[in-house]
């Protein structure tokens, strides 16, 4: 009988602390004693090849928009996963607003927790997660937080990054992110530094996988 797998959906606005929550619930539930087999996977790594593009034009792109990430590639890969099967995840540069040539391969594993901006926008990705958890945070918080994270960590400069907030990372918040929120079956406020939300978290998929089992 093959074992049961379960998908974690983590969403919210850039800068919003999806990524800290994904690891903080990944290493809680590393630590149990019956579910070590966590893995995580990010929305990020499906943005489109965009080689037939110039640096200046790539830069130009609405990244924030549903267009610009092949979801239908990540809904393919998450039945795979689901099925018991490896997959190759793509890698993404930050740094050249492109798909790199090389992947990376991730194995199935009992929980897989995905996190990004646009999971719970489109049906069949919603379809596809047992747990729908948006992370709710200010906006003014999310743009300290990603001025900080893509200087420091993506190579990009202060008026790049606050250009593309005000021009598309904000306007598209409201019009795809937000709106997704009410299809979330958890609402964390504070995101991974919300330790009481990640108790109630942890308990509650104890009890899924407890289930499952």
């Amino acid at each position: 009988m093959a074992k049961s797998r379960t998908i974690i959906g983590i969403a919210g606005a850039s800068g919003a602390g999806k990524s800290l929550l994904a690891n903080q619930l990944h290493d809680r539930m590393r630590e149990s004693f019956t579910h070590r087999d966590v893995t995580i996977l990010n929305e990020d790594s499906y943005y489109r090849r965009r080689s037939d593009l110039s640096y200046p034009e790539r830069e130009k792109i609405n990244y924030d928009h549903p267009d610009a990430i092949e979801h239908e590639l990540l809904i393919r890969h998450l039945n795979e996963l689901r099925n018991g099967n490896p997959v190759e995840v793509p890698q993404y540069d930050y740094s050249q607003h492109n798909r790199d040539s090389e992947t990376i391969t991730l194995e199935s594993s009992t929980v897989l927790i995905l996190e990004g901006i646009l999971i719970l926008h489109r049906p069949e990705l919603r379809d596809l997660l047992d747990l729908k958890i948006f992370v709710d945070v200010p906006l003014d918080v999310c743009l300290s937080r990603r001025l900080r994270r893509d200087i420091e960590e993506r190579g990009r400069s202060f008026s790049s990054v606050l250009n593309q907030y005000h021009s598309t990372v904000r306007p598209m918040f409201f019009e795809y992110i937000d709106p997704s929120k009410r299809f979330a079956d958890i609402i964390v406020p504070r995101g991974g530094e919300n330790q009481s939300a990640l108790n109630v978290l942890q308990n509650h998929l104890d009890r899924i996988l407890a289930d499952s089992d």
